[in-house]
């Protein structure tokens, strides 16, 4: 893994390379180039690289409500699950959540992804939230919390 690089998207090409990846891994939310544009401008996104192959992407979203909850969301292309990259973009987007004042974190699982949630499951996330989106009643979403965070365990 010493090839890996984590990198701030910027410019249209990243972008589009951070939309591939998750419209492949989230692909009842697909986005459009400009919805991704309008992301970069509220969130914190950055690709993964080994060496120049693009293997992931996160997202961090800053701070919000009384709780100070930031997301941090860690998304890794299927054929290059296993080998801790995304480990990697987590432990870099839950660095970016602490440098933004983060007194909460969170992530956001589709129900559909086992492996995700069981990704955030061995990193200490329990479950807040259940919902249905209202464009996909078939597509379940959870909202969890690290736990520990708050006493700055995690």
């Amino acid at each position: 893994m010493s090839d890996l690089r984590i990198a701030p998207v910027d410019g249209d090409a990243m972008l589009r390379e951070w939309r591939h990846v998750h419209n492949v891994i989230v692909p009842p939310d697909e986005l459009s180039l400009d919805e991704v544009r309008e992301r970069s401008g509220r969130h914190q996104l950055r690709n993964a690289y080994l060496g120049d192959v693009l293997v992931g992407c996160s997202t961090v979203r800053p701070p919000q409500g009384d709780e100070g909850a930031a997301v941090v969301i860690a998304r890794v292309l299927p054929e290059y699950r296993g080998q801790g990259f995304g480990a990697a973009l987590y432990d870099d987007g839950l660095a970016h959540a602490r440098v933004l004042g983060a007194r909460e974190v969170r992530t956001v699982v589709l129900t559909a992804n086992a492996e995700g949630l069981r990704f955030a499951e061995r990193r200490g996330f329990v479950e807040v939230e259940r919902y249905v989106a209202p464009e996909d009643e078939n597509e379940v979403w959870l909202t969890l919390r690290l736990v520990g965070y708050e006493q700055g365990v995690a």
